[in-house]
């Protein structure tokens, strides 16, 4: 049963694999509602994996992913979105034939348990003022940041409250970056929660209420964001930043 004190995300014991390849060894994390949370890790630590597995995009995965209080390890992927959860991937997935406004009204409003009222079109919009000027613009002349604010824009569209987030400020120009963290911080003060995969540290560390950090499958240091400056050292050795 769902009560206010659910946490949006909740993985107990995760491992996944791609094959024969054991990535994932026994991930434990929380996010709780209207949270920010961030994974960090070196390129390899299993940061995007744990996001693919959540959404069941993995092959084999073992053990626990309560979603809004629901379990949906054994879930196929379109299901588990039912459950109130958006992913944006790494390479974004905007279909290149369609126009901006084609892309963002193509995926449908999600009707299980955990999704909320979808945001409007005119309310995505606002928030981008670059996809309204772009609407009628086919996929593939969209910049980077465009498409990145299209994606982020199509699942804020289906009702979506729990978002998994990829590499958003990856290639991007600072001026998108900062748009970026603008919408992330609206998102938060909307009741959203966010869960963010990013390598751009000096993006991530304002935002996020939370930091897990990653290596080889595992988690192996978490804090909050009041313990960042002295954990700045373990960062250093853990990342390079």
């Amino acid at each position: 049963m769902t009560t206010d004190n659910t946490p949006a995300l909740e993985i107990r014991g995760l491992q996944a694999w791609y094959g024969e390849s054991h990535i994932l060894h026994g991930v434990d994390l929380t996010v709780n509602r209207g949270e920010v949370v961030t994974l960090l890790g070196r390129n390899g630590a299993g940061r995007t994996t744990t996001l693919r597995a959540i959404m069941g995009l993995t092959g084999t995965r073992k053990g626990s992913i309560r979603i809004n209080g629901h379990e949906t390890i054994h879930l196929p992927t379109h299901k588990i979105a039912h459950y109130g959860i958006g992913y944006c991937p790494e390479e974004r997935g905007i279909f290149a034939s369609l126009s901006c406004e084609e892309n963002l009204l193509l995926p449908p409003q999600l009707k299980g348990a955990g999704a909320q009222q979808g945001m409007s079109e005119a309310d995505i919009y606002e928030m981008f003022p670059n996809l309204a000027e772009r609407r009628q613009s086919q996929g593939t002349r969209l910049s980077g940041g465009e498409q990145q604010m299209l994606a982020v824009g199509r699942i804020l569209r289906t009702g979506a409250n729990l978002l998994l987030l990829d590499e958003i400020s990856e290639g991007l120009a600072p001026v998108i970056v900062q748009a970026l963290a603008r919408m992330i911080r609206m998102l938060k003060q909307k009741g959203y929660t966010v869960v963010m995969v990013e390598q751009n540290f000096r993006f991530a560390a304002p935002l996020a209420d939370r930091f897990y950090v990653m290596e080889h499958g595992t988690i192996v240091e978490r804090f909050g964001a009041g313990e960042l400056e002295q954990k700045m050292p373990v960062l250093h050795e853990l990342l390079g930043v």
